[in-house]
């Protein structure tokens, strides 16, 4: 008699071993476990720790909780200003609803997927091209609200979307070459001529002060006198003001009228 219980108390064990054994799951920190019963959505989202479903009754499918980074393929299109762009972005988004994004979708990153490179073929065609090279920040922030709003219906949040880059056609990179070479070209023109009519200006105040005092014109044919001779030169060119000749000829005329 004690055989037999002994029998069945061990028989029970291993079969209550057994049945833990499949009843058993474990949920990760990153996961939330949704149980399906018989098919039927069963219960709340299981939430990270140990827990126990029905055998062959309950199926629990894990979630991942953690945030996606998810490359968006290069989409190419005409941009508003009728120019051929090839852009390329990534998306950035996490599951905050693990029943609506097993239920409600079949495959949510295929679908997020599909709805990014929609989004940003149509935000190449809405935007112009100097919007895709210098404001980013609003075109993300455009395609972020596009990819977000359908989104949020299957369980999913989209943090963030960066457009990475974008390729132009080589006519266009040469034409763009050229345009940013003649802008430069120009302001450096603009510099020059106002450097001309800063230094004129100069001039002219040094000409009127000049004027004002006949020994400074000395003076100046002087220094000009002693950076030429500083450079060694075997010719020394010495110009006279024209009013130093006058002054030699009214003097020379003087003696002749008495």
């Amino acid at each position: 008699m004690l055989q037999e219980l002994l029998t069945a108390a061990v028989a029970a064990g291993a079969a209550g071993f057994v049945y833990l054994t499949a009843a058993a799951r474990v949920v990760k920190q990153y996961e939330r476990g949704v149980v399906f019963r018989l098919g039927q959505l069963a219960g709340e989202v299981r939430e990270p720790g140990f827990t126990v479903i029905v055998p062959f009754v309950d199926r629990l499918h894990k979630v991942n909780m953690q945030i996606v980074t998810m490359p968006v393929p290069a989409q190419e299109g005409i941009t508003r200003d009728n120019v051929t762009v090839r852009v390329d972005a990534v998306v950035y988004f996490r599951v905050v609803d693990a029943a609506s994004a097993l239920v409600k979708v079949e495959d949510y990153k295929f679908a997020v997927s599909q709805m990014a490179q929609t989004s940003l073929r149509s935000i190449i065609g809405k935007s112009e091209l100097d919007d895709l090279l210098s404001n980013r920040e609003k075109l993300n922030e455009g395609l972020e609200l596009m990819i977000d709003s359908p989104a949020v219906g299957w369980g999913v949040q989209v943090d963030r979307v960066e457009i990475k880059d974008v390729s132009l056609p080589d006519a266009m990179k040469r034409s763009m070459a050229r345009q940013a070479e003649a802008d430069r070209e120009r302001r450096a023109r603009i510099i020059n001529a106002d450097a001309e009519l800063q230094a004129s200006k100069k001039l002219a105040e040094a000409a009127e002060q000049m004027s004002e005092q006949p020994a400074a014109l000395q003076l100046r044919l002087l220094q000009t006198v002693v950076a030429v001779a500083a450079e060694k030169n075997s010719t020394l060119v010495l110009p006279f003001p024209v009013e130093l000749l006058r002054f030699l000829e009214r003097a020379q005329e003087r003696p002749t009228g008495t």
